[in-house]
């Protein structure tokens, strides 16, 4: 019996479509929520204060969503999906209806928290559903479908943001997620139907290495989301933060040696395909942060472009990326998945490594070209290698292994966003013969009357010099990911034909 054939109760009548469709809602709530938030801000420090605070809207969801991949992961893979997504779903439910009642930041924080636990469930789940669904010659299709939605979801995020939070109360930001959850949820539960798998024997839940990996991971991401922003890199807070890490770190490879069924299992970094995939992917979250964080200021304080316009220089990137993730297949099943990959990765320092080589000030095509092309890049890059990695595993691995890919971009993200930071800021107090911040900067130039003419200009080339600089450094991470595909990857993928079942095993291959 194959894993579609174990999901087949789910077809009838159009039940697989239902949980596709189902699947598409759960990922646009966590696209959507990713960014909605941000343009409400202001709304929300009016309305309950807390501004000291208000960051931690963003770090509390992104701690809880990241650090709980792992735990989900292989809980889908104990107990099944559907439990699972369920779980997830429910969850940031309850934590969005619970935003909309918060009476104070430190409140809605707690329940942004909330609202984290469950987007790492559906975040996680929604990636491994989909390899589930589909043997391997249809998964791009699948996945394309969700890059789609994933990168709309992400786009959209800000402008509807910015309308609910111009014509209607804050709070409707969290209160459209529940009809549209709900209806998610609803097909979840009426469509997908799993197979009965009472007769599998069950490990026991590695509870302490659950929650050994959610407190290392919490307190040092903590550390990288916090430095540098609430406190100095070098301060005590984070040396402190720093040196609790690196020891959880230790107890976690102590407790996870001892589990019977660990979390993290030891065959996610013994394995060379899943290990160079993470640390690839990891690279890949690490270059993100070039284009989604900097580039909208770029746009705006050295093009001088409105913020509607500057989002639309972003916003091309995600046309290009879901229609090449979709060709990426023929690419693939040509050269192979990793040989597809480091096209894209290569392609992508290139790309990358060109962006400095714009002219200043220039035109707002130039930087939308280079998106464009980059997100094409990027989606020959990505989907190979995560439908690669699916395809190497059977049921009972593949929400461990999603889960730890997922967990890697994640983690690189946060890490480029400390670290490209640093870098820019750097560049800004250099350039401009003091210390700076690339956020006081562009505000400044946000008020035409703050400075003169000469210094207007001083500050832009400063800002058109740092976003460079970031961008030279993603360059790099792409290069880095080229360089961990070449000498870590097998050249084949032991791909695994789709002959698996919960119950039974599968028949590997050397293809792809």
């Amino acid at each position: 019996m194959g894993t579609q054939d174990a999901i087949r109760a789910g077809r009838g009548g159009g039940g697989r479509g239902a949980v596709v469709a189902a699947l598409m809602l759960s990922m646009a709530l966590v696209a959507v929520d990713a960014t909605i938030v941000s343009t409400a801000v202001p709304q929300i420090v009016g309305s309950l204060g807390g501004f000291p605070i208000f960051s931690w809207l963003f770090s509390g969801y992104l701690l809880a969503a990241t650090v709980t991949l792992p735990v989900y992961g292989k809980l889908s893979d104990t107990f099944g999906r559907k439990p699972v997504l369920v779980a997830g779903s429910v969850l940031f439910l309850l934590g969005s209806a619970l935003c909309a009642l918060a009476w104070n930041m430190e409140a809605l924080i707690a329940f942004r928290v909330l609202q984290g636990l469950g987007g790492g469930a559906l975040q996680g789940t929604v990636q491994t559903l989909a390899a589930d669904l589909y043997p391997l010659e249809e998964r791009p299709r699948i996945q394309a479908r969700l890059s789609t939605v994933w990168a709309t979801s992400a786009v959209a995020g800000p402008a509807l943001g910015g309308l609910i939070a111009s014509c209607a109360d804050w709070r409707w930001i969290f209160l459209i997620n529940l009809p549209i959850g709900a209806l998610a949820l609803w097909l979840i539960v009426r469509h997908l139907h799993e197979p009965d798998r009472e007769k599998v024997p069950r490990g026991r839940v590695d509870w302490p290495g659950a929650l050994t990996v959610f407190a290392c991971g919490g307190v040092l991401l903590t550390a990288l989301v916090q430095g540098g922003v609430a406190w100095p890199w070098l301060s005590a807070p984070s040396l402190a933060l720093f040196g609790a890490g690196f020891a959880l770190v230790a107890l976690v490879v102590l407790v996870e040696r001892r589990a019977a069924e660990p979390i993290i299992p030891g065959w996610v970094w013994r394995r060379r395909t899943i290990a160079a995939v993470n640390l690839a992917l990891g690279a890949l979250g690490l270059l993100m942060v070039a284009p989604t964080v900097f580039l909208p200021t770029y746009a705006q304080s050295v093009l001088g472009l409105a913020p509607v316009a500057a989002g639309f220089v972003l916003s091309v990137m995600t046309l290009s990326w879901p229609v090449s993730a979709a060709l990426s297949q023929h690419v693939y099943r040509r050269i192979g998945f990793r040989n597809a990959a480091i096209v894209g990765s290569s392609a992508a320092a290139l790309i990358l490594f060109a962006f400095p080589l714009l002219p200043y000030p220039g035109s707002a095509w130039q930087p939308a070209l280079i998106m464009l092309l980059l997100g094409a890049a990027l989606g020959v890059f990505q989907l190979p290698l995560v439908v690669g990695v699916q395809s190497t595993v059977d049921w009972a691995e593949r929400g461990t292994a999603t889960a730890s890919i997922l967990f890697c971009r994640q983690i690189g993200q946060t890490l480029g966003a400390a670290l490209f930071g640093a870098v820019a800021n750097g560049v800004l107090s250099a350039r401009l013969g003091g210390s700076g911040s690339l956020d006081s900067v562009a505000r400044v130039l946000d008020d035409p009357g703050s400075v003169s003419d000469p210094d207007r200009e001083r500050l832009r080339r400063a800002v058109d010099g740092a976003v460079d600089a970031v961008y030279v450094g993603a360059g790099c991470a792409a290069a880095l990911a080229v360089l961990v595909l070449v000498l870590l990857a097998p050249r084949r993928f032991p791909v695994l034909r789709d002959t698996e079942s919960p119950r039974g095993s599968q028949h590997r291959s050397s293809a792809g």
